[in-house]
């Protein structure tokens, strides 16, 4: 019998090595101990950061066009398409990430997700007729007003005059043309099941990653309040209750409202997308991972997703990681039947971020030296 491939499906190190980059490391690792192994390296997001990244690693291609960034500065983001399907990021364009500089107060009121929006818009424009829109990482707490003006609405005071970018200015709104707004098939890949409003709202719970002191807070929870009494008077329905309205600033509320999306874990979005189960069935291994294996990666975060997924195939599963908060056995429920991080072999935090892809081939090799030799036919 022969087996078949190691599948390499790790998403990024954050701040250290993007997907593909710890897919190669990982690779290279374990070619280097067992030339004889086949391996196909599969990068995988969550819809976060990195997320087209490694959808153009899976052969998408990468478009890249300007937009408007999250407080007007003009910035160059990519998306991905194949065929009809576009997977757009918003941390590429409305991502804290593209801030001239750090997030302040003033930035945290006046952040808008209009960035975002246009490239919604221009992947519309090129043919795609359904877009997955990964959130996380958003400068903007404006509840995805910025994407609807973008995408052709109208959101106006009493005066009838168009309101200004963020979160605060929302608290003038006083109704919402619809007239001219291109409405895109959105799928939204996110794991975040926070409502818009409240103690687990968007201002409240990130608006201060976003620069939001105490009183800025209270003026974006207010403007977000006046947003969602607009809508759910114009659409006849309230949606600021719903699981996932809160994500990336309120953009899960604009989309859910307005665009007709649905929302679903991104690491099964991305899968799919990836066609993930096919490529897994007849796999000797499956070698996943993140930079820092946690709690929160217990909650549906791409690990798991790709463990089971492999585990559906009757595939075994190990996970590679930056740090590991959590004990190896956490993971096993899932699928993971072990776990090795680089501070396993590198105490060193600083060195780990530094030399992380050499480590991971250290690491890869550990791996390589547990499996059986191929048997040939």
């Amino acid at each position: 019998m022969i087996h078949g491939p190691v599948i390499v499906a790790p998403d990024k190190f954050k701040g250290s090595l993007t997907a593909p980059q710890v897919a190669a490391h990982i690779a290279a690792g374990l070619r280097a101990r067992r030339p004889d192994l086949p391996i196909a390296t599969v990068p995988v997001a969550d819809g976060g950061d990195g997320t087209v990244d490694a959808m153009v690693a899976a052969g998408y291609s990468r478009l890249r066009t300007g937009v408007a960034g999250p407080v007007g500065n003009r910035v160059v983001p990519s998306f991905a398409m194949r065929g009809e399907s576009a997977v757009v990021e918003l941390a590429e364009a409305s991502g804290l990430r593209r801030l001239p500089d750090r997030p302040t107060p003033a930035t945290a009121l006046a952040a808008s997700s209009a960035g975002v929006g246009d490239l919604i818009r221009t992947a519309a424009l090129r043919g795609a007729d359904r877009v997955v829109l990964g959130l996380g990482g958003s400068a903007c707490t404006d509840g995805g007003a910025g994407l609807l003006t973008a995408l052709g609405a109208r959101l106006l005071d009493a005066d009838g005059r168009e309101l200004p970018p963020g979160g605060a200015a929302l608290r003038r709104l006083d109704r919402i043309d619809r007239t001219g707004l291109l409405r895109v098939p959105v799928t939204v890949a996110s794991d975040v099941d926070n409502p818009l409003l409240g103690a687990r709202g968007a201002a409240a719970v990130y608006g201060p990653q976003k620069g939001a002191g105490a009183a800025e807070v209270a003026e974006l929870e207010a403007g977000l309040t006046r947003f969602a009494e607009v809508a759910a008077r114009e659409l006849g329905i309230d949606y600021a209750a719903r699981p996932g309205a809160g994500a990336a600033g309120g953009v899960g509320f604009a989309a859910l409202a307005f665009l007709d999306a649905d929302i679903r874990p991104g690491i099964e979005i991305m899968l799919e997308q990836l066609d993930f189960d096919a490529q897994v069935v007849g796999a000797r291994l499956v070698v996943t991972g993140e930079g820092n294996l946690d709690e929160q990666t217990l909650h549906g975060k791409a690990p798991i997703g790709v463990a089971r997924a492999a585990s559906r195939a009757g595939v075994p599963v190990v996970a590679v990681s930056g740090r590991r908060a959590i004990d190896p056995s956490a993971l096993l429920p899932f699928g993971i039947e072990a776990a090795h991080a680089l501070t396993d072999i590198e105490p060193d935090p600083e060195v780990c971020m530094r030399d992380a892809g050499k480590l991971l081939e250290h690491l890869a090799g550990r791996i390589a030296r547990t499996l059986h030799p191929v048997s040939a036919p």
